[in-house]
């Protein structure tokens, strides 16, 4: 089965490229299941119930958070009453959402996904690796295709997650830095892994937001407001390819498609 992981979209251009390109995508790629990381869709922080409306409408099957999870909310309902979005699993347990959850996919093989928080210049979160130790416990045995999102800064405890759960799931994917990484690979377990899949919105930018606020800002420490960039819009993400027999990894590439693509 092949699955596709995006990140992060990023406000109006962000859910824009995803709303003309997830069918095609799916159609071209022979795509089975499509994850995205939707936390920054809401004016490039947070997430809101039309967001989620918008990007589920636009074949996107299920939703991963992170860190900016709750900059909206009014995702809170959202999160109590829909299957297929999910918090970092190493939140609070009484913090809104569910830690993970089981979909099915296009080809009928239920997949389990789950999102977790790294720790290194992060907010404070609970253990990431007792978190995924407890989800995959928690999801049903037969459920063999397992993803993480692991929303993380530092490529060190990417690398380290992706160690940890070697073999233990289909695929161990960032998101969070906004940026590509070329280390894409499986690991000897069957692990597909990755330290970043990379942004979807516009890259003439600095992560999204418009140049000159983020640059007057830091040069002149003036409070300034980080607007959402427009140009260069561009859907960067991962595919994998997994036997869902073993739940192991056989493939992955990453992808990138901008808007000239769509025609």
């Amino acid at each position: 089965m092949r699955i596709l992981l995006i990140g992060d979209i990023v406000g109006r251009p962000g859910r824009q490229i995803v709303v003309r390109a997830v069918p095609k995508l799916v159609v071209d790629e022979k795509l089975d299941l499509l994850i995205a990381n939707g936390e920054n869709s809401a004016a490039g922080s947070g997430i809101t119930p039309a967001n989620y409306q918008e990007l589920i409408g636009a074949g996107v099957d299920v939703i991963t958070l992170g860190d900016h999870i709750y900059k909206r909310k009014e995702i809170a309902t959202v999160l109590a009453s829909k299957g297929n979005i999910v918090k970092p699993a190493n939140f609070p347990p009484a913090a809104p959402g569910k830690e993970w959850c089981v979909v099915t996919a296009r080809n009928g093989v239920k997949v389990g996904v789950f999102s977790l928080l790294g720790r290194v210049f992060m907010r404070p979160v609970d253990c990431p690796f007792a978190a995924a130790d407890r989800v995959l416990a928690a999801i049903p045995a037969e459920v063999k295709v397992r993803v993480l999102d692991f929303h993380a800064e530092a490529t060190s405890d990417k690398q380290l997650m992706g160690r940890y759960l070697d073999g233990r799931a289909s695929a161990v994917l960032g998101t969070h830095t906004h940026v590509t990484t070329a280390d894409e690979q499986i690991l000897p377990g069957g692990t597909a892994f990755q330290c970043d899949v990379g942004m979807v919105g516009p890259h003439e930018s600095i992560l999204g937001r418009q140049v000159d606020c983020v640059l007057q800002a830091t040069i002149t420490f003036n409070p300034t407001h980080f607007e959402v960039a427009s140009g260069d819009v561009q859907l960067h993400g991962t595919i994998v390819d997994v036997d869902e027999s073993t739940g192991r990894a056989t493939a992955i590439r990453r992808i990138v498609l901008r808007e000239c693509d769509l025609g």
